[in-house]
């Protein structure tokens, strides 16, 4: 008899459909190693065909998610379980995919050994459009699998395939600032397994099952011993999984692999790896919500010293890729505030808190890419990478200067970003329902210091521009239509659900 009585397709189609299009990819290199826009190309397809049939998930029912490779009766234990708020994390995971491999979208008339729209001559990304698709598609298919994965053995591969590939697509800048980001992130990602591992060992241990479900965690609460050594695994796990997600203290790498890669990877680490750690997070932590476990106090005290550090830090960046990484720590401070509570409504208000953060990411990464790209005929690698490239967007290119506007008053949390207003009081609501005070007024001084960081940055978008600091914007005509088509694509989507948040924030309630 087959020990898997359910397999259905369509189900996995999320995880399998950027996986074949990775092999695809790969295939056609092979065949056709010239046809640069064809790797991209099929590597689009996928995304979109994963992100069709990620969304029944997405929309489906909480008490009847999609399901398979479930094991026969009595036991019934399905391995793969993709219940609204997985499935909407599997599709913030292909979306954000998919604006990146627009971000790395060949320039029309770009020939292999010439310069490149996204990367010029003088910062090419090694190893040819085909592997940067392979490994952005790999990436993508982990992070839509952990999102649904419900045993041990599955959860563990699925985050590391959605780990491992970032670490090479740093290193593919192939300067010695992307090889020190790509040891940091590598070091970082083997530090982070091993307490991974050992999180998983005394889950199983204390469990008896190799699984994340309500019955293994109710199992290990009926004996005192069996409920320590439970939360001690889930610590652990919470920890590994602080590395990925950019968390004091684990968040040191995050600033240097940012500015070692290329905008588009820092790009794709700031967004579809989150999703990816934080879709592997939530697998942990809502069988624990279900058993109504305790309050980890000890996630608020890490949410608010990342929110607290992260703001500082990004207050005195001139760079705006190292400011976006600081960005990221802090904001992932707001994305587990409240996981505290280890309550259904708490992890629900993360998953939506992750996302809103997402696109507003990704529509300042558009820009910054297009200023950068503007900027590399000039000679100067750093003439991008500086706020000063900003000066009178907003006068001189409003369309580009009004969509990075937008993206840094959503990520403060301001009008008429929405969106992110309305995720930080989702966020705080968990907190403040559970009388965890302390916590709550804490982030709220941090909203206030957040308010600070981006409205600097914003500010610069009204100075006037003189003649050796004006704006490196491009005009709509010259820039490539790669990174125009993300900027579109994202900016859209971050109006959209600044004018209905409900849009993107009903997806996990």
């Amino acid at each position: 008899m087959s020990s898997v009585v359910s397999f259905d397709a369509l189900v996995l189609a999320p995880v399998l459909a950027p996986a074949a299009g990775a092999l695809a990819v790969l295939v056609l290199d092979v065949a056709a190693p010239r046809l640069r826009v064809a790797h991209h190309a099929v590597g689009v397809l996928a995304l979109v065909a994963g992100l069709a049939f990620a969304v029944p998930a997405a929309l489906g029912v909480e008490s009847v998610p999609a399901r398979s490779l479930c094991l026969p009766a009595p036991a019934g234990a399905c391995f793969y379980e993709a219940g609204p708020l997985a499935g909407a994390l599997q599709l913030g995971a292909l979306a954000s995919a998919l604006v990146v491999l627009l971000l790395v979208w060949p320039d029309r008339g770009t020939e292999p050994g010439t310069e490149s729209a996204i990367e010029p001559a003088r910062d090419p990304l090694r190893g040819g459009p085909a592997v940067v698709v392979a490994l952005v598609l790999a990436a993508t298919a982990g992070a839509a699998a952990v999102a649904a994965a419900k045993d041990l053995g599955s959860w563990l591969v699925a985050l590391e395939l959605a780990t491992l590939p970032a670490v090479a697509l740093v290193a593919l800048r192939g300067t010695r600032r992307a090889s020190a980001g790509a040891v940091s992130l590598l070091s970082t990602s083997l530090v982070s397994f091993a307490m991974v591992a050992l999180g998983a060992a005394l889950w199983l241990v204390a469990a008896g099952q190799p699984v994340f479900s309500v019955a293994a965690v109710e199992r290990a609460h009926a004996a005192h011993d069996t409920w320590a050594v439970l939360l001690l695994g889930v610590l652990l796990l919470v920890g590994g999984l602080g590395f990925k997600l950019s968390l004091v203290p684990f968040h040191a790498w995050t600033p240097q692999a940012y500015a070692g890669g290329t905008e588009p990877v820092a790009a794709f680490l700031a967004a579809t790896s989150k999703v990816a750690a934080l879709a592997a997070l939530l697998a942990v932590l809502r069988p624990l919500a279900a058993a109504q476990a305790p309050v980890l106090v000890v996630v608020g005290v890490v949410a608010v010293a990342s929110m607290t550090l992260g703001n500082v830090l990004a207050l005195v960046q001139d760079d705006p890729v190292r400011l976006l990484a600081w960005s990221t720590v802090a904001q992932a401070g707001w994305v587990v505030l409240p996981l505290a509570t280890v309550v259904p409504a708490g992890l629900a208000a993360s998953g939506g808190y992750l996302l809103a953060y997402v696109v507003a990411t990704l529509v300042a990464f558009a820009v910054v890419v297009l200023v950068v790209h503007a900027a590399g005929p000039t000679g100067d690698p750093a003439a991008g990478r500086t706020l000063a490239a900003y000066k009178g967007m907003l006068r001189t290119r409003p369309l580009l200067g009004a969509a990075l506007g937008l993206a840094l008053v959503s990520l403060a949390g301001l009008p008429p970003g929405v969106v992110g207003l309305v995720a930080k009081v989702l966020a705080l609501r968990p907190v403040v329902a559970q009388g965890l005070w302390v916590l709550a007024l804490l982030a709220v001084a941090n909203a206030v210091l957040g308010v600070a960081v981006y409205l600097r940055w914003f500010a610069v978008l009204f100075q006037e521009a003189d003649a050796t600091t004006g704006t490196a914007a491009p005009s709509v005509r010259r820039a490539p239509r790669g990174p125009l088509a993300a900027l579109a694509l994202s900016g859209t989507a971050l109006v959209l659900v600044s004018v209905a948040p409900q849009l993107l924030l009903g997806l996990v309630a």
